[in-house]
């Protein structure tokens, strides 16, 4: 086994500490970020390889691409939504409130109490934007551009967008309409101009978790990341990219409550090449895969082998052809260290393989698109 390299990579020596969170720098937090985005995925972006090279860029193009976005949709008018009201009018409008207006004797003061919808500007997608534009300009780099960020969003809050900032669940869980298709790109760029406030452990008003404290959340980004690279970037070689697919034991007979108690296999990455009959099955770790062995310095996790060997055996003869001859692909983040190992069993390629974060980004792109070529 290629031993892990314990040589400090350039773009780590490089970055001042005060750009790093844990050893990670942060550019490559932002690179993850970009493609783990939306906007990634959905925005052609010209620019696309500069950035991923220069990723200290990203706030820049992201303030640009949703500032470009949001004076688009202003020439068109904003998308609008139904907001419910319960006011007191001296005229009715909708529905009359009768426990208020006699509550208050309302009738006998000309007035009315009234509950109706009506449109507005003022919608949590709209609120979403205008915060976005504020934060970004804070992160650029030209001042130009940030004058030009805080400027859309008062004239935002001119046309009616005064409410509060709404969850990000809100956001995330809001469907787009088919007259709303121009509001796709705008979102999406103000996603990561949010997704991008992370970064760093210097003092400031924003408490973020560093990633090396927050497994959970730097495992999540990594494995979004990785998905949407390859959705990217294999998309135009017959590839088809999906995240989060269920798979099913092939039970034959059970009890009545085993479902209760069987576990769940879900696989964090699956790629498709109906044309080659290929399948590749991606499970993204973020603890290291060596641990120390009985005999040996350095040992696979036998956990994470069990469970790739159990996803891609578990799939044969169910019917789908490209599980017959699936392999499969551990891969994991790590820092100053490096691995690229695999093994072929019963039909199956299992490759074991490291993205290092403290790389450079150049490094980083050339390394996911190396691994595809051996798995």
């Amino acid at each position: 086994m290629t031993p892990l390299s314990s040589h400090p990579s350039e773009a780590n020596v490089a970055e001042p500490a005060s750009r790093r969170l844990g050893k990670i720098p942060v550019r490559n937090l932002w690179l993850l970020m970009l493609y783990a985005s939306d906007l990634y995925r959905t925005q052609p972006l010209s620019s696309s390889v500069a950035v991923e090279e220069a990723p200290d860029e990203l706030p820049d193009l992201v303030a640009g691409l949703l500032a470009d976005a949001v004076e688009r949709r202003q020439r068109r008018q904003l998308s609008v939504g139904y907001r419910h009201r319960e006011v007191t009018l001296d005229r009715v409008r909708g529905r009359i409130d009768w426990l208020q207006t006699e509550r208050h004797q309302l009738l006998s003061q000309g007035k009315v109490a009234c509950r109706f919808d009506e449109l507005t500007v003022d919608t949590p997608r709209n609120r979403f934007v205008r915060a976005a534009l504020e934060r970004i300009a804070t992160k650029v780099n030209r001042r130009a551009l940030a004058h030009r960020c805080k400027t859309l969003a008062d004239n935002l809050k001119l046309m009616g967008v005064r409410g509060e900032l709404p969850s990000r669940r809100q956001i995330d869980t809001a469907r787009f309409g088919r007259h709303e298709t121009d509001d796709r790109s705008m979102v999406a760029a103000a996603k990561l101009a949010f997704d991008l406030s992370l970064p760093t452990e210097e003092a400031g008003a924003h408490q973020l978790a560093r990633p090396d404290r927050d497994i959970h959340w730097v495992r999540r980004l990594f494995e979004k990341a990785v998905c949407g690279f390859f959705e990217v970037n294999l998309a135009g070689q017959g590839w088809k990219v999906k995240g989060g697919k269920q798979l099913t034991w092939p039970v034959e007979e059970q009890t009545d409550g085993i479902d209760r108690i069987l576990p769940a296999m879900k696989t964090d990455i699956v790629l498709d090449h109906r044309a080659d009959g290929r399948r590749i099955v991606i499970d993204t770790k973020f603890t290291t895969l060596l641990t120390r062995g009985w005999y040996r310095e350095h040992s696979l996790r036998s956990g994470y082998l069990y469970q790739i060997y159990a996803y891609l055996r578990s799939q044969v003869e169910q019917g789908d052809p490209l599980a017959d001859n699936a392999s499969g692909l551990l891969l994991h983040p790590a820092v100053d260290s490096d691995m690229d190992e695999h093994v072929d069993m019963q039909g199956h390629r299992i490759q074991f393989s490291a993205v290092d974060l403290c790389a450079s980004p150049k490094q980083i792109r050339e390394r996911l698109l190396r691994v595809m070529e051996t798995v």
